[in-house]
């Protein structure tokens, strides 16, 4: 391929980077002077160059005459034209030389090799973003690989730095759970998308995903702001419609969920999206013509359809038929939940932690604490954090040893202590019934890393699931709320309503105030 500084004249064509002058394809042969004379002449075509610039820009190593100069201009001319030394190098008198002959900068030609060089980068921003569109978990090492690839060689590219961010945030997501996230690949996903931003203020898909980061981070209002200039700047693109309807609550998230299927139908997350506000309203029904819709999608689909690849929603149909009192109908859905764990979707090892936490409530509920114990060991195994599943576990461990061993003694062995067994033993009726939930309560309690991991909300909700078994609804109830008015604006305990062990169908007349609080948040 010709140099980028590479220019024709005549029948002659100077390379200077390889450092060559060739007629009609043949090399003519200069001494390096030469050749650095001749460039400084092709490069200043028509323009009088005094002799004095001349030799301080050929000859800026040594020292040298005018007698040299004209020594080398007229070997120069020699090669070029021995037949008429003034046809390409003309002398002014008094004033210097000028090169006279019409000068082209020649525009190269790529090699089909150094085409595949310049298609390289896109190619790997291509096959990461496709790797990345199946929310797979084993694909995103290989995506982020690829778009680092691409900036380290286009670094000027928005898309190249949206998609880094788009990774390294989903790297994130499938730590999020953990009692360690992965909170650095968070902050190279806000790094990346502020400078897809930078780079083009006016890139909607930059703004969208720096909002996507941002509501990662905590950081709600500023993440919705950049949603929302995503949608000014491209009303119609369904992708920054889901991502406002996923960083988005109440009202918001339904409009955005409904504009999401307007624009994209094959998306059943959205519907999934919708469901959950009408889950925190306390409108159970409307939650489920949502799931309805969406699974609908997925069977119309057959799976390959799919804007987007879906888990959750098998999981959340289940917890509304199980609030609606149909366990095998719930069973049914959790068990083709569960079904989805083996195509390794970013979210569905903890989709799975939540799907066996509801199985192990179901089976409690049945009395089979040893197969609830299991199911609980199941949700932990997946994410040691969950401690709705540790309280879970703890009541049902605790129910099993107060029916094998005394209460002092089962106090003892779990923990309670010697106050507290004493305390539950003075009354032999009363000790008989409370005995396996105070258990549990201290169990959990001593459980310090599935709670101190945890969640505000989920360690209130872990510990009123124990209170509700004692049948104490009225500090269940309280301990809900108050975490419930600390808890910034957002999607907090939002499945309040049909969580399996507090059970707030029951007894809703102790609920009021969560049920209220829940219905003006999700507004």
């Amino acid at each position: 391929m010709a140099s980028r500084h590479t220019f024709a004249f005549g029948p002659f064509t100077l390379d200077a980077d390889a450092r060559r002058l060739t007629r009609n394809g043949a090399i003519v042969r200069l001494t390096p002077r030469q050749f650095d004379l001749l460039h400084l002449f092709v490069r200043r075509p028509g323009e009088v160059l005094p002799v004095d610039r001349l030799i301080s820009d050929a000859w800026s190593d040594v020292a040298t005459t005018t007698n040299n100069l004209v020594q080398v201009v007229r070997k120069v001319r020699e090669r070029l034209d021995p037949d008429d030394e003034q046809r390409y190098i003309q002398t002014l008198p008094r004033d210097g030389y000028r090169f006279a002959e019409p000068v082209t900068l020649v525009q190269p030609r790529a090699t089909d090799a150094e085409l595949d060089a310049l298609l390289a980068p896109h190619r790997a921003f291509m096959d990461g973003r496709a790797a990345l569109d199946t929310l797979e978990r084993a694909s995103l090492a290989p995506a982020r690989t690829a778009f680092e690839e691409a900036i380290a060689r286009h670094g000027r590219v928005p898309a190249f730095h949206v998609a880094l961010a788009n990774a390294c945030a989903l790297q994130f997501e499938t730590t999020r759970a953990d009692a360690r996230p992965d909170v650095d690949a968070l902050g190279v996903a806000a790094t990346h998308a502020r400078e897809a931003c930078r780079l083009d203020p006016q890139y909607g898909e930059g703004w969208a995903t720096l909002g996507f980061v941002l509501e990662r981070t905590g950081r709600r209002d500023e993440a919705l702001a950049a949603l929302r200039r995503s949608i000014m700047l491209q009303p119609n693109e369904w992708r920054h419609q889901f991502r406002l309807a996923f960083a988005g609550w109440g009202y918001e998230r339904l409009a955005a969920a409904e504009r999401t299927v307007a624009l994209s139908r094959g998306c059943p997350q959205a519907h999934w999206l919708a469901a959950t506000v009408f889950v925190a309203r306390d409108a159970c029904g409307e939650a489920e013509r949502e799931l309805d819709a969406g699974i609908a999608e997925l069977q119309e689909a057959s799976g390959a359809g799919a804007r987007l690849p879906f888990v959750a929603l098998y999981w959340l149909k289940g917890l509304l038929a199980l609030a609606r009192g149909d366990t095998d109908e719930a069973l049914g859905w959790f068990d083709r939940e569960l079904a989805l764990e083996s195509a390794g979707h970013v979210y569905a090892r903890e989709c799975c932690a939540n799907t066996w936490y509801a199985i192990g409530a179901v089976r409690l509920q049945r009395g089979d604490r040893a197969g609830a114990i299991a199911a609980f060991d199941e949700a932990t195994a997946r994410v040691p954090a969950h401690a709705r599943a540790e309280a879970g576990r703890a009541l049902a461990a605790a129910g099993a040893a107060a029916k094998a061993a005394p209460i002092l003694e089962v106090a003892a062995k779990v923990g309670a202590g010697s106050n507290a067994a004493v305390h539950v033993a003075s009354d032999s009726k009363a000790a008989a019934k409370a005995a396996p939930n105070a258990v549990a309560s201290a169990a959990l309690g001593s459980n310090d890393i599935a709670l101190a991991a945890a969640g505000p909300m989920d360690r209130a909700i872990a510990r009123a699931t124990v209170l509700v078994a004692s049948n104490d609804l009225v500090r269940a109830a309280a301990l809900v709320d108050e975490a419930l008015a600390a808890a910034p604006l957002g999607n907090a305990g939002w499945t309040i309503p049909i969580e399996p062990l507090l059970a707030v169908g029951d007894r809703r007349d102790a609920w009021t105030s969560v049920l209220a609080r829940l219905r003006h948040r999700a507004s």
